[in-house]
Order: structure tokens, then sequence, then C-alpha cells
């Protein structure tokens, strides 16, 4: 496993639930989770427009409810729920189109909410141009740093290795040469996050993801934050933001942003996403950001916004795990299945596997995920 992070930690313990010893994670950093996993926002949610994002979802959240049952660790979860809000006819009939397919899926506990319910979840929330939203209970928060941890130690504790500080420089059949010595291997998979596509080159592979950066920033103390307040999601601006502490996590894709390996933080996001807050809940007017605190992450994201999984186009010995574009943590159990199953033999009934296969790409077979954010 090239990359330590909640993914590849995910699957070298989904290895080991089914009997695999010879399971080594390699990672470049001396700790884990200095890559994207230690900056994501944690949100887990099944509402989704795509019938393979629900199906993982479907897979992952009761996954990370029973965390300490599997594992013997905590995830951290919270099920505080997602509600998205909706000022625009457009948007209605977009969640009524969601809600459909996730129910169809079993997702039953997802619903349509009015303005009433949504001024009841945050009663802060501007709600006089609101005509309704989508809510799943099932939805909330987990700890991506406590989560990775939990599957590498138990992983470990079964006969798994991970290997800190040990950089890859070659990868061939049978053979990956790192900074910290060389690894013979029946197969290597690429979960390298926004780092992946030059992982897959260094085997002479093309893999399509690149990296883009995404900001978030934490709030200084805000009075009024129910004790189980769901993400908030603004559909008209994609502004949101859950509980984080005695405060709010706040988070907004700017549209103009260009993929990079940028992570340092732009000096004008917080006036930029406070504005956006201001506008959705005009108590945020005095809303408190330090500046210092505002951290930037990267996506890893593929073309069609879905996760690449599975053997790569040019070697059948080369896996890839990859291109969540967002949706790394939150899908990271079912990564784990899926790799296992497909490592161990060769099918998954999870979600069909073709579907999220790198050849979808060059055969014209992307698919649209418009429930981003």
């Amino acid at each position: 496993m090239i990359g330590a992070g909640i993914a590849g930690a995910s699957i070298a313990w989904h290895l080991t639930e089914v009997g695999c010893r010879d399971v080594v994670l390699l990672e470049r950093e001396s700790a884990q989770g200095k890559g994207s996993t230690g900056k994501s926002m944690g949100g887990v949610r099944a509402q989704f427009a795509t019938e393979v994002n629900i199906r993982m979802s479907m897979y992952s959240i009761p996954f990370f409810a029973e965390f300490r049952e599997r594992t013997g660790f905590e995830s951290g979860y919270k099920a505080h729920g997602y509600c998205f809000c909706a000022t625009s006819a457009a948007h209605m009939s977009y969640l009524r189109t969601n809600l459909d397919r996730q129910r169809a899926l079993g997702l039953s506990r997802a619903r349509m909410v009015d303005a009433r319910e949504i001024a009841e979840f945050f009663p802060p929330w501007r709600t006089d141009d609101v005509l309704g939203g989508a809510y799943c209970p099932t939805d909330g928060f987990v700890d991506p740093h406590s989560a990775m941890t939990g599957f590498t130690e138990a992983a470990v504790a079964r006969g798994a290795r991970l290997v800190r500080s040990a950089e890859v420089v070659s990868i061939s059949r049978g053979c990956v040469r790192t900074t910290a010595g060389t690894f013979s291997c029946a197969n290597v998979v690429v979960a390298s996050g926004a780092w992946s596509a030059g992982v897959a080159a260094l085997a002479g592979a093309s893999l399509p993801v690149v990296p883009l950066r995404r900001m978030l920033a934490p709030t200084e103390p805000f009075a009024g934050v129910p004790e189980r307040c769901p993400m908030m999601i603004d559909m008209a601006t994609g502004f949101h933001f859950r509980p984080e502490g005695r405060g709010l996590l706040m988070a907004w894709n700017d549209p103009g942003e260009t993929p990079g390996f940028k992570t340092s933080v732009d000096p004008s996001f917080v006036e930029k996403i406070l504005t956006r807050a201001a506008e959705r809940v005009p108590a945020f007017e005095a809303l408190e950001v330090n500046p210092k605190r505002v951290w930037a992450g990267l996506y890893e994201v593929s073309p069609d916004h879905h996760a690449i999984l599975g053997r790569s186009a040019e070697h059948d010995w080369l896996y890839y795990a990859t291109g969540f574009s967002g949706h790394g943590v939150m899908h990271s159990p079912a990564t784990g299945k899926i790799l296992a199953d497909l490592l161990t033999r060769g099918a998954t009934e999870l979600i069909d596997a073709d579907a999220l296969s790198v050849r979808r790409f060059e055969e014209r077979r992307a698919i649209e995920e418009t429930a981003v954010l």
C-alpha cells in the first residue's frame, strides 16, 4: 500500500480481516495523517446523486457507527445529520430526485424538510427565502485521525506492517523501492491522495487525478449552536459548516480555485467565506475567525468527481484507491472493503466495480456526480 492515510489504512484492515498478513503500508512522512486525511472536515453522508456513491456511504456510515466493535478503536462518529437548504425550485427538484434514488437503494431515513424544520436545526439560519431542503439523520461527522489510527493499529495487531519515512522512488512488477528500503510484492495499491498521479507514473501508468486546494476556517466560540446541529449547507452558494468545539468549522469551495499543489492559505479566503456566512446567517456578522487557525488541504480530483478504484489500465498488479474528490474519509470503509475484495477474489458485491475503473475515462463512461461539496 503506497499511502498510509485513512484509505490505505482501511484497505490494510480489510485485507487482514479476510486473513491476509503480508500487508505493508508505506508512508513517506514520519507520521501518518499529514496529507489530506489530517486536513479533512470529517463529514460523512449518504445524500449523494449517484448509485455508486450512495452504496459506498451505506456501507461506510454503519461501519463508522460500529467502529469500536469492528476495530477496537473509536471513530468519533456523531450522527448529527446533513441538512441541504434550497432557495430555488431547481434545487428543490434536484433534492427530490436524489431522495427518490436514495430511498430506492434503502436509505429509508432520508427525507425532505421545510423551512420551519431547518430553523429548528439551527435557529440563526435565515429562512425567509428558503423553500425547503433535504435531511438525513444518519449523516454526520467522524474524527479522521482517530479512524485512520484505529484502522492502522488493528491491522498491525493482525500482522500488517507500517513503514514510515518511506518515500517511493521506483515501482516495477514485484518490487517497490523506497528511501527506507526495497519491498517485494505481488500487488501494489496506490492510495496516495493528491500525489497519486505522480506515484502511478513511477510504474509507467497514467492516472487522471489532479490536486485542488480546499480551505477550512474554524471560528472562535459562538453562542447559540444547538447541541446536535447538523452540517448546514446553503445550496445557493455552497457555504457550509458544522459544530467544532465551542465554535464552528466553515467551508466554501471557491469556484475560481485552480489545480495545483497549493497548501498555503489564500489571504482573501476569510473575507470571502465570512461574506457568504453573513448572507445566510446574519448573526455571523459578529463571527470571529483567527486567520492563523485557517488551514488548506488538497482534494485529489478525478475528471468526474468519483473515486478511481481497482486495477490500472497498464499493469495487472497495479491497483488504485484514489480520486475521491473530497469523499475519501467518508468512503474509506467501503474503499477498504472493495479493494480487499478485488485483491483477494477479483470481484466485489458492494458496488459495480467496473463503474469506478480508471478505464471508464478512455471508454467515455464517466459518471456525473453533482452533489459535490
